[in-house]
């Protein structure tokens, strides 16, 4: 199968070393993989901070750039969800018949990584080897919005060697929410304090999520306290083989 790449504007200048290790798991897995230069930012911020009209340019540009495109694959399900929820919302503000019918089109080939594989593509044993003791944050976006359910869960299940613990009260909010963490510093600064005690109640090594944002939130508290606990994307852990370790 042919996939193309939908990285995200926070992956492809925060964290590249996801969008490698979608491209080699999917290479793995024996699909080849596209990645349109002419991509770009989907416009989650502008829309929620209320720009909605400013952020029409953006969805127009994306089904343009991912139009033809036979799967459309992200690791991040906050902006697979932007583009699903709230595309035909933009649509419907534009006005443009064509738009909406081009949203319509393109939304149902949208996935994030984990339900790709589990739920389209029907595989959980992706032949990762990962041998260190994993706790998993299910980001409110995979949770909530486009509903990965236990997608993530089951693929880590499936890898080798892994120690994956349950996360306490793993539901609850980290606290990042994009603007929310800025507009409500105080009160996205307790969400995540009860977010890193719980994984430090793990004894994880690795805190584990399908959004680098979130990743980024919890990661940055865990390394001011000098926890000793790494933040990884779920693509990476698929990602690794045992040959990665030799």
């Amino acid at each position: 199968m042919k996939v193309t790449l939908f990285i995200t504007c926070f992956n492809d200048t925060l964290f590249p070393q996801t969008g490698q290790a979608v491209v080699k798991l999917l290479e793995r897995l024996g699909h080849s993989v596209e990645f349109p230069l002419e991509q770009t930012c989907c416009g989650q911020m502008h829309f929620n901070t209320g720009y909605q009209r400013e952020s029409i340019p953006l969805a127009r540009h994306f089904v343009e750039v991912f139009g033809d495109a036979e799967i459309v694959v992200s690791p991040s399900a906050s902006c697979v969800g932007m583009v699903r929820e709230f595309y035909p919302r933009l649509a419907e503000v534009s006005r443009d018949p064509k738009l909406a019918r081009a949203v319509a089109a393109l939304i149902p080939r949208v996935y994030e990584l984990s339900e790709l594989l589990v739920n389209k593509l029907g595989i959980e044993d992706v032949g990762a080897y990962y041998p260190h003791r994993v706790t998993y944050h299910p980001t409110c976006h995979s949770l909530r919005m486009i509903r990965v359910g236990d997608a993530p869960l089951r693929l880590l299940r499936k890898v080798r060697s892994i120690d994956l613990v349950e996360l306490p009260n793993a539901e609850e909010c980290c606290g990042f929410g994009g603007t929310f963490a800025i507009k409500n510093a105080d009160t996205s600064m307790a969400m995540l304090g009860d977010k890193v005690r719980n994984v430090l109640d793990t004894h994880a090594e690795v805190c584990v999520a399908a959004d680098n944002s979130c990743l980024m939130q919890i990661g940055g508290a865990l390394h001011r306290q000098r926890a000793g606990v790494r933040p990884v994307h779920l693509a990476e852990i698929l990602a690794t083989t045992e040959e990665d370790g030799r």
